[in-house]
């Protein structure tokens, strides 16, 4: 579900607040309710009546129609409360936990709401010039947030659980902060902090890429995503051993946004309008060690609903990585960076609870969310959004054999290509390959200096199984880093995968005259047990590589 609707427009309403009529304009503009989330026999309630019609379908004695309610397929809708933000779903009103089927647990919310008279309200977009358009790209007047960055694809990455916005105007709040027993060894001002982690792009400074977090993401993003903050020094009341053995850190958390409610305005640090505030940012000593303080993200473990200057909490990263001195803190920006790819909804591509932990091997394996010292790589930024439709080529099955161009990743048109494994769903959340040409430029550059692992550049393909799970308040990629009965414990479907893995180093980026086919064991899809068993049907062959091109030709089998 769209990141907007997680964190601002659902919430369970009384049935007596909620008028079933148009809304005022200056409430909603432009939104419609139609009704709520299990109102299966239309009147605008829930009550019994609606239980009923559910027990006889979960019984077998009758089927659910569109009768029973309302129809919303394609629509673009909003829950409780249209206030201008836009998502595409696809409802069936008797699922109200939104995870794509009608069972037991739908019942079980739906006896809930009937006992508390409470429910999900929903809302229809009413503007025909918005509804009829696959990607909405503004809001309603009641906002001026746009949902995508100009020219931009709608992110995927938006109907996963993350507050930092990949596009537009994304906001971090960074408290440096140390204990009375446990001190930095070198100790920058705010001002040092602020240019250190939002300064402007300066290819000269001997920390580059990673001079600072904003110009790195702007080159990632190919200026999509503009990170901006601001930067605040405290120490803590207790000491370090005080808020240890609490992998959310709440006291440490709750004490800081306490001591600064009087100082900050927290609103402004909430670049997407969505009352959340986008990132918080707390770092501590290297010193504290790594067993409590590893740099880490994720949702806000305590009371995070409204709670400062009217804002929820958002995705918080708190970590050990630290500025060594004015002119070193290349890893304390790129130890970040990774952490903020989680902020706006990234798994780890490495893996967890296994010897070998690197996610992807070899020259072609490099990734931020593998390696945090690298840009990102094609599958995140098709996430992300940093794509514009028309760099996003998809190979279609039925159109035999042919040839594309790719542009190196670096570049302001760098593009990537798509092998679908059947149909492609229209937010990628399916299964299949992609193909970048990636090079050793701009956030890349600094991989020559990893003297102990093959680096090198080419065309390298991921085979990806993007699918989400989840329901209305929280989805995740179904087989990302973690998930382990759904993974087999790393050794079935994942997330992201290298074709052609092998060890450090291994040189695994292709070349020209290489040919990529089934012999490859990534190159295969995964079949009903999660082994990559299934033929593709189809061969890969490496044309010229170029400066900034290469050519890649498909054949059909």
């Amino acid at each position: 579900m769209n990141k907007f609707f997680r964190h601002i427009a659902i919430t369970a309403v009384s049935f007596a607040a909620v008028s079933a009529s148009l809304i005022s304009a200056s409430a909603f503009a432009e939104w419609k309710q139609i009704g709520f989330l299990g109102d299966l026999n239309g009147d605008n309630k829930i009550t019994v009546a609606d239980a009923v019609i559910m027990t006889k379908h979960l019984l077998d004695e009758s089927t659910l129609t569109s009768a029973n309610g309302y129809d919303v397929k394609g629509k673009y809708i909003g829950i409780n409360g249209g206030d201008g933000f836009l998502a595409k779903k696809f409802l069936e009103t008797a699922d109200l936990n939104q995870d794509g089927r009608v069972d037991v647990y739908d019942m079980i919310i739906l006896r809930q709401h009937i006992i508390s008279q409470s429910g999900f309200a929903v809302w229809e977009w009413t503007d025909e010039s918005t509804t009829t358009s696959a990607s909405p790209t503004t809001t309603s007047s009641s906002t001026t947030t746009t949902a995508t960055s100009e020219g931009f694809i709608n992110p995927p990455i938006y109907d996963l659980y993350g507050s930092l916005p990949s596009q537009n105007d994304a906001k971090s709040i960074i408290f440096y902060v140390d204990f009375p027993d446990c001190k930095y060894s070198y100790s920058p001002t705010t001002e040092q902090i602020e240019n250190i982690a939002f300064g402007a792009e300066n290819e000269s400074d001997k920390n580059y890429p990673f001079e600072s977090m904003s110009a790195f993401y702007s080159r990632s993003s190919k200026g999509a995503m503009k990170l901006s903050g601001k930067a605040y020094t405290y120490t803590a009341k207790n000491n370090k051993s005080y808020y240890e053995g609490n992998v959310w850190h709440i006291s440490l958390i709750d004490e800081i946004i306490d001591e600064f409610d009087a100082v900050i305005d927290f609103s402004q640090f909430d670049g997407d309008n969505d009352k959340v505030i986008d990132s918080i940012l707390i770092s501590v000593p290297e010193s504290a060690g790594d067993e409590n303080w590893w740099a880490s993200a994720g949702a806000f473990g305590g009371e995070s609903k409204n709670r400062v200057d009217g804002m929820d909490i958002g995705h918080v990263i708190v970590g050990n990585a630290e500025i060594k001195s004015a002119d070193n803190y290349a890893n304390f920006n790129s130890s970040y960076l990774h952490e903020m790819g989680h902020c706006m909804g990234l798994p780890d591509y490495y893996l967890y609870g296994v010897e070998d932990f690197q996610g992807m091997h070899g020259s072609a394996g490099f990734e931020l969310m593998d390696d945090a010292n690298c840009d990102f790589g094609a599958v995140s930024k098709l996430m992300l959004g940093w794509y514009k439709s028309g760099q996003i080529q998809v190979y279609d099955k039925n159109s035999g054999n042919k040839t594309f161009t790719l542009n190196e990743s670096s570049l302001d048109n760098s593009n990537c290509l798509i092998i679908p494994c059947g149909e492609l769903d229209e937010n990628y959340y399916s299964e299949f390959f992609v193909l970048e040409y990636a090079g050793m430029r701009k956030n890349n550059s600094n991989l020559s200096d990893e003297w102990w692992r093959a680096t090198g550049e080419g065309v390298r393909v991921y085979h990806v199984s993007a699918e989400i799970t989840g329901d209305l308040w929280y989805n995740t990629f179904t087989y990302s880093s973690g998930n382990d009965e759904a993974t087999n414990y790393n050794n079935g479907r994942r997330f992201i995968r290298l074709v052609g893995e092998g060890t450090d180093n291994t040189h695994n980026y292709y070349s020209t005259g290489d040919t990529i086919d089934s012999s490859i064991p990534e190159f295969n899809w995964y079949d009903a047990s999660g082994n990559m068993t299934i033929d593709p049907e189809i061969t890969i062959k490496i044309g010229e590589i170029g400066t900034d091109t290469c050519t890649v030709i498909v054949n059909k089998k």
